[in-house]
């Protein structure tokens, strides 16, 4: 089952839960007609990150599977950014659907996803990035912020 402690399945977990709030209490939202535009505007913007990031991962013909050695060290593209362009689109993601779906009391979903990913995710790679690359790899997590 390890194949399922991946971040999309968490990210999944995040929407399912807003979205089971939201239809066992009805009603929490607070019917803003902003709220589905912000949604929707960070829904897109989540997934540009996220498919910038692959482009990137791609370009330098690494692997962007979790837990993975990295083979060659990211710094170009939106990772001149963030660190984490990937994770940061989940977030939006989750972030995005919570509004579009008017559910606004399930956001604190949202600290909640970034601090487990941070912990289960992230800071392991990027000790594998230093393990790796050393004070290049520490040099750059100097310069640019985690998330953003």
């Amino acid at each position: 089952m390890r194949w399922l402690d991946i971040p999309p399945t968490w990210l999944v977990a995040g929407l399912l839960s807003a979205f089971g709030l939201d239809r066992l209490l009805p009603g929490l939202g607070f019917g803003w007609d902003w709220t589905r535009l912000v949604g929707d505007i960070l829904i897109v913007a989540g997934l540009g990150s996220m498919g910038a990031a692959v482009l990137e991962f791609i370009r330098a013909r690494t692997s962007f599977i979790p837990r993975r050695r990295p083979s060659a060290f990211l710094r170009s593209g939106i990772y001149r950014f963030t660190r984490n362009p990937i994770y940061l689109g989940d977030a939006m993601v989750l972030a995005g659907a919570i509004l579009h779906w008017d559910v606004l009391p399930a956001l604190v979903l949202v600290p909640v996803f970034g601090s487990f990913i941070e912990r289960r995710f992230i800071r392991g790679e990027e000790a594998g990035l230093i393990a790796a690359f050393g004070d290049e790899a520490r040099d750059w997590m100097g310069q640019v912020r985690r998330w953003l």
